[in-house]
């Protein structure tokens, strides 16, 4: 198996192998590289040199590969989400294993004329070990679309700012991925909002962050929080009033809020009873920096006015539903009540 980084590479030096298997979380960088591929292979007619396989047609892959690529040396073959690579239970789709069994036994037999004649990508959101997998990492690459570490996504977007000659330091970029989150996706859109903004040869301040960039709600709630811990509760109003405004839904405010305010309960335990906060807070690889922030959060916060908040935000939701309260109205005295 190869990293992201080896797989972008190999790509860059225009090589490509005849069969790939990708999976994982980070689906901008993934179809970036499957991208990448289908330029590189050249030129393609569908159904012809170039074949979309899924779950529904995966039956037929065998016959798809031996159909020639009339008037064209190769044929490309994308098949995605085939359950191919997927653990069964205890109950096995026996369809699946049998199917798995044959495309091995043909890509065992047939390995040499694939290499001359084909270039396979299966395309999975996960994808377990097994015979098929090794039998495609042994032969072509697989690569695992991990989602990208903090410091990975600063190099990324570093790129892009310098692609553009526009200024961005590490502080404002770490800044700009605790405000706008880790999705590759919505990190590019934002980072190229900012850089039209300001223009070639400046720099991008945090200001420019807080004025253009859309946040995500949970670094939104981090601000509330704060607030709220230091005993500001008109601007803690504040922010949940511009969230209001904003048009998030009520029903995703209470439940961020009260995730977020279980989570500062846990890191108080942990602290206390020096546990490990990334795996009871089961914070993925690329979430590891939010550590300290909840830590330092938490301090401004006691186990009892934790417990107290938390089961505030439970009745609320319960009320709620049955009709005794309006939610707007309950979260802002859940608020009001912190003095």
């Amino acid at each position: 198996m190869v990293s992201i980084v080896e797989l972008e590479k190999k790509l860059n030096n225009e090589k490509i192998e005849s069969m790939y298997l990708f999976w994982g979380e980070e689906k901008y960088i993934l179809d970036n590289c499957v991208k990448k591929i289908i330029k590189l292979f050249g030129e393609t007619v569908k159904g012809i040199n170039y074949i979309q396989i899924d779950e529904s047609n995966v039956q037929e892959i065998i016959s798809d590969i031996e159909t020639p690529a009339f008037g064209f040396d190769k044929k490309l073959i994308i098949a995605k989400n085939t359950s191919l690579f997927k653990r069964e239970g205890r109950k096995k789709n026996i369809e699946i294993e049998k199917l798995k069994e044959k495309i091995e036994t043909y890509i065992n037999d047939n390995i040499e004329e694939l290499k001359e004649s084909v270039v396979l990508i299966f395309i999975e959101e996960e994808a377990d070990k097994g015979k098929l997998l090794d039998l495609i990492d042994k032969n072509g690459i697989t690569c695992k679309f991990d989602e990208q570490k903090p410091i990975e996504l600063q190099k990324r977007l570093k790129a892009i700012c310098d692609m553009y000659k526009v200024n961005i330091d590490i502080s404002t970029l770490q800044y700009f991925i605790e405000c706008c989150g880790t999705n590759m996706q919505i990190l590019i859109n934002e980072i190229r909002k900012l850089i039209e903004y300001v223009g070639s040869g400046e720099t991008i301040q945090k200001e420019d962050i807080d004025k253009l960039s859309i946040r995500q709600i949970e670094s939104i709630i981090f601000d509330l929080t704060d607030n709220l811990g230091q005993k500001n509760v008109s601007k803690a109003l504040e922010v949940l009033h511009n969230l209001i405004y904003t048009k998030e839904p009520i029903q995703k405010i209470l439940i961020t809020l009260y995730n977020h305010f279980k989570k500062l309960y846990i890191v108080k335990i942990c602290v206390k009873y020096n546990k490990d906060i990334v795996s009871s807070l089961n914070l993925k690889p690329n979430q590891t920096f939010l550590v300290n922030k909840y830590k330092n959060q938490s301090r401004l916060f006691t186990e009892e006015n934790l417990e107290i908040i938390i089961n505030e935000l439970i009745d609320l939701d319960y009320k709620y539903k049955i009709g005794l309260i309006d939610i707007d109205i309950g979260l802002e005295a859940i608020l009001c009540a912190y003095v």
